[in-house]
This record gives structure tokens, sequence and C-alpha cells, in this order.
């Protein structure tokens, strides 16, 4: 486990942010990526009918689709252990396979550290 104190400050927020949109929505993840210029974008798991997707498929979504071009970091508070190979797909796809994917539990601890690749 990482003290999340003593993540840098802009990881800190994204897992924050992260937290907080899984908490707000009442959704089983949330997720927030840093793009190359600082912005964030967060999102919540989508369970409808017609749509599935992760809440780190969804806020890499939300990135790509206000013009991102690449990803500095990215973040998911979740319950499970570990992240998906297609949420590792997704981070690649935007912000290459160097980008590190921050897995905190829903008290916001950091379990672990990743990278995409």
């Amino acid at each position: 486990m990482t003290d999340s104190t003593a993540l840098d400050p802009e990881d800190r927020k994204i897992v924050t942010l992260a937290r907080s949109a899984r908490a707000r929505n009442g959704v089983p993840e949330g997720a927030a990526v840093r793009d190359e210029t600082g912005r964030t974008y967060v999102a919540g798991t989508v369970a409808l009918d017609s749509l599935k997707l992760s809440a780190l498929q969804t806020a890499v979504a939300m990135a790509v689709a206000s013009g991102a071009t690449s990803l500095e970091a990215a973040a998911v508070v979740t319950e499970t252990e570990t992240v998906s190979p297609k949420d590792l797909a997704a981070v690649r796809d935007l912000g290459g396979a160097r980008t590190p994917v921050l897995v905190a539990g829903p008290d916001g601890t950091v379990r672990t550290t990743i990278t995409a690749g």
C-alpha cells in the first residue's frame, strides 16, 4: 500500500477526484485521468442496457472527446485488486505503455501503481 500523502500532489488530486466520482454517483468504480496539459477528466462506471464502460474507459473517452492527445497519469478507485486488460489498453492507446495507473481502494489508499504497458 502507498501512503496517499506521499504521492505527488497532482497524482493525489486524480485519486481524490476518482474517489469522489465513485461516491457521488454510487457506482462500483470511479476514475480520473490527467492529459498532457494537466487537464483532468473524471468518470464513473457506465452501466446502461446498451452501453457498458468501466470508469477508466469512460474517463479516457472523455479525454479523447475533449481533444486530449496524450495522458500523463490515470487513477481508478475500486474494490477490486487490479485493473482489467481492457482498461489498461484504453490508457495505453492514448497515453502510451509507460503511463502510470494508480489503483486505489474505496478509502483512497493507493494499493499499487502499474503501467499501462
